[in-house]
């Protein structure tokens, strides 16, 4: 597979050559500097899954439902996530795919109502990247300048590896067990690691 076992480099350098071929992803990835936004990132399954589309010779669109938007901005106020919610979408309008925009300081004032658990507020929005469900999704990605910034805690072998491996940070097995089973059903080639 490539980009498996290779130097972070290479694989940095793989990964923005194969994004760069995701037309819509890498629409996003360039127009999202006009939103003057600092702290955010492009990530998760749109990310990992264009790899895998890629390695795996599909239409680099394959099976992503939505591009996650994360930001941090500590005016937990809805008006604002909502306003920016807006900036995102309407900059995005025209692509044939849902983006999904969250403020990551915001989280934990939901999170309890929508997944049955609390979670304590995080401090950025890499630490939330941090607590994603899988290895090989817990990943965010901007563009600076020509240059790709990318932060993946667990770096990107089990991405490249197409290795879903369980994050047990935050998610419940159950959570886990229903990605894995989505997953496996768009992507044949995935190695799923037991709970």
């Amino acid at each position: 597979m490539i980009g498996y076992n290779c130097d972070t480099g290479t694989q940095q350098r793989l990964l923005y050559e194969i994004l760069s071929r995701n037309a819509v992803l890498f629409e996003v990835l360039q127009g999202a500097r006009a939103l003057g936004l600092e702290n955010y990132y492009i990530g998760a399954g749109c990310v990992c899954q264009t790899v895998w589309n890629f390695q795996n010779g599909l239409d680099l669109m394959h099976g992503i439902s939505d591009i996650d938007f994360v930001y941090f901005d500590e005016d937990l106020s809805y008006e604002k996530e909502d306003c920016v919610i807006k900036q995102v979408k309407d900059l995005f309008r025209d692509l044939p795919v849902e983006i999904d925009v969250k403020n990551q300081a915001r989280v934990h004032l939901w999170y309890r109502d929508h997944y049955g658990y609390d979670l304590r507020p995080y401090a950025s929005v890499e630490e939330a990247i941090n607590t994603w469900p899988t290895t090989a999704t817990a990943i965010g990605v901007r563009m600076q300048g020509d240059a790709l910034v990318v932060y993946a805690p667990f770096g990107l072998n089990d991405l490249f590896g197409q290795i879903v491996r369980p994050n047990k940070t935050q998610i419940t097995e159950e959570t886990y067990l229903q990605k894995c089973e989505k997953w496996a059903a768009k992507w044949g080639t995935l190695t799923l690691i037991p709970w």
